[in-house]
């Protein structure tokens, strides 16, 4: 029985190269575990970023074989996609090795070490990052465990989704989308915000009631946000925009430049270089935390001017021809509204690509895509859609991304549908402009790297 990070060392990955996988196992290989894994990703004779990156951190990688379990595994670790039937597991069971969740694992590492907790339906990644680099600035030496690589630590050749930390504190993204966040018990728990993703308003009052009721020391919430309001434990802890709000930490002034914001909290300036009201709150909620730790709000300000940003939000990829190529992992409705709105002051239109994942996911979310889309679009604006992502498993395909789209033209938006994306550069480019935005949005596909750069190499 595992219950403690002391009580293994030898563990095993299936699905190493996942982000929240690769993120733990590098944390554990940092603090000296024995730790291999595999990938379906892995293929016998071909480079892979990230296999080379985590064979550097002394990780050992398989292919999804079975080869890399022994009987002196201690222990396996699966994400929510792997199912029963794969070998591997199995394999595990016939050895009698323990298995744990990611998310059970992570438990295990954020018991050990003083925690905060990052949760919301939007801006985990980013504000766990900007909190890791303020309290680095503030000289606690913190460790993260992240949904996503920080630009700085993927310069040192890393990943960049995790680092161990000499201080005490650990920030965690804590998910809401597979119910994991009710696992953990942190000393600080911080709620971004509660929009409708993976469920219903009522599912996730719920589990962000419980991550409440497990929060040890301080709970802090976004006082701006209509339903995360409702859970706050003390309105002076908390955060929110404008002046006319009770919470502690007021951030106002906010205005965009280009790919520039700035903005006050408490009277103190801040200026990122970022886009976008939604990341002002990530910034505020970042800040919030970092201050009742003791980190004084001139430091967090210092810190944040040189935030580097995290790969896939809101990174640019290129500026040619007039045209800036912006990659975004905005997934959900609200995240795809607010990312478009992001790119709106950076130039005359936004052409946005959007790639939904999971016939599941978007059956279930089809009208409040359309509703929050529709809704931010400028009539010379864009939206497109390439065909939905399947990742594999049991699905009932029975929508597809063109029903979003028709639902859209049916509201007068421009909307466009071209269902193998290697054919959306060749059918989009007679709209561009010499003063527009391309932004690319979707997530889980690990070949949407590799698309940005091929859009990039073809502007």
């Amino acid at each position: 029985m595992i219950k403690d990070i002391s009580d293994f060392k030898n563990v095993f990955f299936i699905g190493i190269a996942g982000t929240g996988m690769s993120a733990i196992a590098q944390y554990l290989a940092g603090i000296q575990k024995n730790v291999s894994g595999s990938d379906r990703y892995f293929k016998e004779g071909e480079a892979n970023d990230t296999k080379e990156k985590l064979s550097a951190e002394g990780i050992k990688c398989f292919l999804q074989n079975g080869e890399g379990i022994t009987a002196n595994t201690d222990l396996v670790v699966v994400s929510t996609a792997i199912e029963d039937t794969v070998a591997e597991v199995q394999k595990a069971k016939l050895l009698n090795i323990p298995i744990l969740k990611r998310s059970e694992v992570l438990a295990l590492i954020a018991t050990s070490k003083k925690t905060i907790a990052v949760g919301g339906t939007s801006g985990k990644s980013t504000t766990s990052a900007m909190l890791y680099d303020i309290l680095a600035a503030g000289g606690l030496q913190p460790g993260i465990i992240s949904g996503a690589g920080l630009i700085s630590i993927i310069k040192e050749g890393k990943i960049g989704n995790a680092k161990v930390g000499k201080g005490d504190w650990l920030v965690i993204e804590a998910d809401e989308s597979d119910g994991s966040i009710v696992q953990y018990h942190p000393e600080v728990g911080l709620l971004l915000n509660i929009d409708k993703d993976h469920q219903e308003i009522d599912e996730l009052m719920e589990i962000f009631g419980t991550f409440k009721k497990n929060t040890q020391q301080l709970f802090i919430v976004n006082q701006s946000n209509a339903l995360a309001s409702q859970l706050s434990v003390n309105a002076a802890n908390d955060f929110g925009v404008g002046t006319d709000t009770d919470a502690g930490y007021k951030a106002a002034a906010f205005e965009q430049k280009g790919l520039t914001i700035t903005f006050n909290i408490n009277g103190t300036d801040f200026s990122l270089n970022t886009v976008g009201k939604l990341n002002m709150e990530n910034a505020l909620a970042a800040t919030a935390v970092a201050n009742q730790l003791g980190v004084d709000l001139a430091t967090c300000s210092a810190a944040l001017k040189n935030y580097e940003g995290i790969y896939r939000r809101h990174q640019v990829l290129g500026h040619q021809h007039g045209v800036w190529l912006i990659d975004d992992y905005a997934h959900n409705p609200v995240k795809c509204a607010r990312s478009i709105e992001a790119c709106q002051p950076v130039a005359k239109k936004v052409i946005a690509w959007f790639q939904p994942h999971g016939y599941g996911p978007t059956r279930f979310l089809r009208n409040d895509f359309v509703k929050e889309i529709a809704a931010v679009l400028r009539p010379q604006d864009e939206i497109w859609m390439s065909e939905i992502f399947y990742a594999g498993g049991t699905a009932v395909k029975d929508i597809s991304a063109n029903d979003l789209i028709n639902d859209l033209k049916t509201l007068g938006k421009n909307a466009f549908f071209v269902s193998d994306r290697k054919d959306f550069l060749q059918t989009a480019r007679p709209h561009f402009t010499d003063n527009c935005v391309l932004l690319l949005m979707g997530a889980r596909d690990p070949g949407l790297e590799q698309f940005g750069k091929e859009i990039l190499a073809g502007l």
